[in-house]
């Protein structure tokens, strides 16, 4: 991995966290680098993980393969996004290709995304509506979209002037017709296919 240099102290004197502490967290954990702190998470639970891959195939062959949709866009599961001095790591990013013609050779992208979705869960949700929603600002990122799992309901947000407008939330039963991607509208469900073992138990009952 590529190495990028970070004050080592913070503007209250503390010890900022460095590229080498996040190489040495161990791969079952994600970590980031966010306001000077490493912040490690565990790997997402299957629910969390299905909504992500799904979200992308659906983007995917729409807006980057066009075979269902006008093309034009490049995405990642989970990049290393090196932006305004931290390390973020988010589930889902998008380049327009216009934006990103050539891909990095290092293991991380400097270039910010046109539109960046986090799954939430419980470990994350807190950074993903905080700190790493205002370092997306401050970088530039011009669409912003908390996907929950738990709830169902998926959140959007325009980057004007400088600050996120909330748009639409969808929910049970939604049509997802949301920009950047409002060319295309899929049904939100079929982003949860499966539920999970407590679910199923609670329908059960």
């Amino acid at each position: 991995m590529g190495k990028m240099g970070f004050e080592s102290e913070g503007h209250s004197g503390t010890r900022r966290a460095t590229y080498a502490d996040l190489e040495a967290v161990p791969d079952h954990l994600v970590a980031e680098i966010i306001g000077g702190e490493l912040v490690t998470h565990p790997r997402p639970a299957p629910k969390h993980a299905k909504a992500a891959t799904s979200l992308g195939i659906e983007l995917g062959d729409a807006f980057e393969r066009g075979r269902s949709g006008p093309g034009g866009w490049v995405f990642f599961d989970e990049p290393e996004l090196h932006l305004c001095q931290e390390v973020i790591v988010p589930d889902l990013a998008g380049w327009r290709i216009d934006r990103l013609r050539v891909l990095p050779d290092k293991a991380y992208f400097e270039t910010a995304p046109d539109w960046v979705c986090e799954v939430l869960s419980p470990s994350t949700e807190r950074l993903d509506r905080g700190r790493k929603r205002r370092t997306y600002a401050q970088a530039g990122v011009s669409h912003y979209w908390l996907l929950d799992p738990r709830l169902e309901i998926l959140e959007t947000f325009v980057l004007t002037n400088g600050e996120w407008l909330v748009g639409r939330t969808y929910e049970e039963g939604d049509e997802v017709a949301a920009p950047p991607f409002d060319a295309i509208a899929f049904p939100l469900s079929i982003l949860w296919p499966l539920k999970t073992a407590a679910e199923t138990a609670k329908d059960d009952n």
